[in-house]
């Protein structure tokens, strides 16, 4: 510390900045390296007082050895644990445990089973007589076939709440085409319930456009209807459905109008908008199946 000092106060020295931090680390070093040698040769000192100490008290060199140096513990070897543990008798013991008689050479010995394991034993005809009780007699628990059918049912109303909140998911950018008769039908009970009243029990135009013929207002492909029923057209009398309808329901019908393209109701409103290519060339191949 005495060689660092200068080194932290002192700008205007000969000896670069660098240098000095080294030789202070260095002195740093010796000092610790001499306070160890000085620990060895006073630990060394106080061995050869002990020893002078010793003799003085009429010790022999053996028992100043034997003072100095205790000799250590013998650890019992791991099997004489285990063997205890386990209630086993050494191999050491099997002279002891040779029960007198001999058949044909062949010996026996007396090492009768372990506490341990008998004991364990009766557990598990306890632990059987209770099971049969609660799982065969009573039918407190379920068996195992019956454990399967309740995880399946479990697992069935798991995977309907998930496809019901998947479908829900649904939006204009994401909403396809599809002729599923369940979709269909769903979506017949909504156009019945709320569309008629514009578009006409068969579709055919009322107050809102014909959604039977070619021609469409806002685009007729699935994407458009979805987006125009659940939007509306303000400025033309469409609600929008977006507060009253599920994304599901909202699909469920757009599908439904989809499938009644080139279905030619009685007396249908003559076409509003444009023709759209893709209805004219699906035309004859979408038909409701309602």
């Amino acid at each position: 510390m005495i060689l660092i000092q200068p080194v932290m106060a002192a700008d205007d020295s000969l000896i670069p900045g660098y240098l000095m931090n080294e030789i202070g680390y260095g002195a740093i070093i010796a000092m610790l390296a001499l306070f160890i040698v000085a620990m060895l040769v006073l630990l060394r000192a106080l061995r050869v007082l002990t020893k002078i100490t010793l003799r003085a008290q009429g010790y022999t060199e053996e028992q100043i050895i034997a003072e100095m140096k205790p000799a250590k513990k013998v650890k019992k070897p791991k099997t004489e644990v285990w063997n205890k543990l386990l209630s086993l008798r050494p191999m050491s013991e099997e002279k002891e445990l040779i029960i007198a008689h001999d058949y044909d050479g062949i010996q026996e010995l007396n090492n009768p089973i372990p506490g341990w394991f008998s004991y364990l034993f009766y557990i598990t005809i306890i632990f059987a007589v209770g099971y049969i009780l609660i799982y065969h007699v009573f039918g407190l628990g379920q068996l195992q076939y019956d454990e399967y059918k309740t995880e399946m049912a479990r697992a069935d109303i798991a995977k309907k709440e998930y496809l019901s909140k998947a479908a829900n998911r649904v939006d204009e950018t994401t909403v396809k085409l599809v002729t599923d008769q369940a979709v269909l039908t769903s979506g017949q009970a909504i156009f019945k319930q709320s569309c008629v009243p514009c578009h006409g029990d068969h579709a055919q135009g009322v107050v809102g456009p014909n959604l039977t013929d070619d021609y469409w207002l806002h685009g007729g492909k699935i994407n458009d209807v979805f987006k125009t029923i659940k939007y509306g057209v303000q400025a033309k009398g469409m609600p929008n459905w977006e507060k009253q309808l599920s994304p599901k329901q909202i699909s469920d019908v757009a599908n439904y109008i989809k499938s009644l393209h080139g279905s030619n109701p009685a007396n249908p409103k003559e076409p509003q908008g444009e023709k759209d290519a893709d209805d004219i060339a699906s035309k004859g191949k979408t038909i409701a199946k309602i």
